[in-house]
């Protein structure tokens, strides 16, 4: 792990990071690293969903320093082939106080990609407010990937098929449409692959 020193405070440090994501965000190098068989990359966020913790498993497989990525958006980590109806799907779930499970195609600091297989939950305060979220994500299964690859490819079609402030809503209502057909939910199809 490399080691480096940032001057300046840990809001410049998120803006740092932003700016070097934002430029690159559509260099891809198409190399796909891996998480280890127990490994468990943990990050929490506050309600707003920027970083206010992460593990030394995120900071190894997505090649960021710590001072990167604290007060950073945790959307520093989108592929940008990641349908946005997903992350849709889990904001508004976990919003609502529940518990959420999603495949997430993330992209490392240097254009590199790794899937993960995503927990997201509310925290909350002792009056039961909402006040953060935490995520644990592990390795998934390569069969599961082979399954949810085609699937999230045929959203992100339809997301870009009209107007992109609409695009999140048009994913989530194929990504439905299609969850009716087979006759599970979101959630029983993801532990079903």
């Amino acid at each position: 792990m490399r080691i480096s020193t940032f001057h300046g405070t840990p809001t410049d440090a998120a803006t740092t990071a932003f700016r070097h994501t934002a430029t690159n965000r559509q260099h891809l190098t198409g190399r796909e690293r891996h998480l280890e068989s127990g490994t468990v990359i943990v990050s929490k966020t506050d309600v707003k969903g920027v970083i206010t913790y992460v593990n030394s498993a995120f900071l190894e497989i997505s090649g960021y320093d710590e001072h990167e990525v604290l007060g950073a958006p945790h959307s520093i980590l989108r592929h940008p082939h990641m349908p946005r109806s997903v992350f849709k799907l889990l904001w508004d779930t976990i919003r609502s106080g529940e518990e959420v499970f999603a495949y997430v195609n993330n992209r490392a600091r240097n254009g590199d990609h790794y899937w993960v297989f995503a927990h997201v939950t509310p925290t909350v305060n002792r009056t039961g407010e909402i006040v953060g979220f935490h995520s644990n994500r592990r390795a998934p299964s390569p069969s599961a990937i082979e399954i949810i690859t085609p699937l999230y490819e045929s959203i992100a079609k339809v997301e870009i098929s009209g107007s992109r402030t609409d695009a999140a809503e048009r994913g989530l209502e194929y990504l439905t449409s299609h969850m009716s057909k087979i006759g599970l939910s979101y959630s029983e199809f993801l532990f079903s692959i």
